[in-house]
């Protein structure tokens, strides 16, 4: 009879590639359905594959990859008949046993969204708890040379030179030290206004304060700078310089904090702006703004102008001031140094003539 499709006429051998596994000889082949899967080479048997045994590997396109759980491991066959490679699919119950169905997809989704709250969870609490066990533990030496490397970047970055004018440097050396005396720090620390026009004032590790004369030039009087020094040296007491270039630098900063690399991997931290520009966090700035606070009280000064400074700048559209920032913004800080403000009790940090000399400190002599 015609035109009726009987079970006979389904294919019962077709063409494949064969690899035995061995070896990497290419072997066309012809495949038998029979109570196994037959792999031959004209009439000799190379092997017999269990239906039972067989899976599906991954191929491309248009073609059929099957391995078998007891042929050797890189063992494959590919089959490019579509009816053929049907008709063997419709014998291989456990075919996609070993390959991602929807069980199998649901699987790796959900392994990959707990690898991405891992991660997450990582930088979030992980990488800044690292940070702060630490940091305590960072050696002063190594500390130092962190603040040397990131010196001579910093100028480089930034095309800075140290002011010098002399009676400048007699002024800021004068402001520095009624703070640094007030905070209760000792000579190790060094401090220097760079010519830059960038509104910024910045602690480095290793116990450096840097002003840049950007910042100077929008203030208004001695003690909107004796505030921003003041957090700064907070910033420095407390050593939030180091504690973000574990928290940021990640794995290369400790790989080159445990070989004491600090010109290799350390140095790429360094070459960015990260450590001028970027904010610390909630905590360590307002945990600097107590600082700053508290130094200004011992000095006898008001703690207003420099919350009056930070406002300033930032209505300015100031960028890249490493002490303004969202943590927290700039109005509150304002609001807390108003509230608390107190009258001056002691003389000006600076007298007139000494404020014109801080101001002009980035002129070289004889041309002011």
């Amino acid at each position: 009879m015609t035109g009726i499709a009987m079970d006979s006429d389904a294919p019962k051998s077709g063409p494949a590639i064969y690899f035995d596994g061995k070896s990497n000889q290419r072997r066309a082949v012809t495949l038998h359905l029979a109570d196994g899967l037959d792999i031959r080479d004209g009439e000799t048997t190379l092997a017999v594959w269990a239906y039972a045994d067989i899976r599906r590997a991954d191929g491309p396109s248009g073609m059929l990859r099957l391995s078998s759980l007891t042929a050797p491991g890189l063992a494959r066959l590919e089959i490019r008949d579509a009816a053929f490679a049907a008709d063997l699919v419709s014998r291989c119950a456990s075919l996609d046993e070993n390959t991602p169905g929807r069980r199998g997809v649901a699987a790796i989704v959900g392994w990959s969204l707990a690898a991405t709250v891992s991660i997450i969870a990582v930088v979030l609490f992980g990488v800044p708890l690292a940070a702060d066990r630490l940091t305590p533990l960072v050696p002063d030496a190594f500390e130092r040379r962190l603040g040397e490397a990131a010196d001579s970047q910093i100028k480089t970055l930034f095309d800075a030179r140290v002011c010098d004018n002399t009676a400048g440097e007699k002024a800021f050396a004068k402001l520095m030290t009624a703070i640094r005396e007030s905070a209760g720090m000792d000579t190790s620390v060094q401090s220097s206004v760079l010519s830059s026009a960038v509104p910024n004032a910045f602690a480095l590790p290793g116990g450096r304060v840097y002003m840049f004369n950007g910042l100077l030039e929008k203030a208004e009087n001695p003690d909107e700078i004796a505030g921003v020094l003041a957090h700064e040296l907070g910033h420095l007491k407390h050593r939030d310089s180091m504690r973000g270039l574990i928290r940021d630098g990640g794995t290369s900063f400790l790989v080159g904090l445990l070989f004491g690399d600090i010109t290799g991997s350390g140095a790429l931290i360094f070459a960015s702006r990260t450590l001028v520009t970027s904010s610390h966090s909630r905590e360590a700035e307002q945990d600097a703004d107590s600082f700053s606070i508290d130094v200004m009280h011992r000095l006898g000064r008001p703690t207003k102008p420099m919350g009056e400074l930070l406002v300033r700048i930032t209505g300015k559209g100031g960028k890249g001031l490493s002490i303004i920032s969202s943590h927290p913004m700039s109005e509150d800080r304002l609001a807390r140094m108003t509230r608390e403000d107190r009258p001056a009790t002691k003389p000006p940090l600076l007298t007139p003539v000494e404020w014109r000399a801080l101001k002009s400190i980035c002129v070289s002599d004889g041309k002011i």
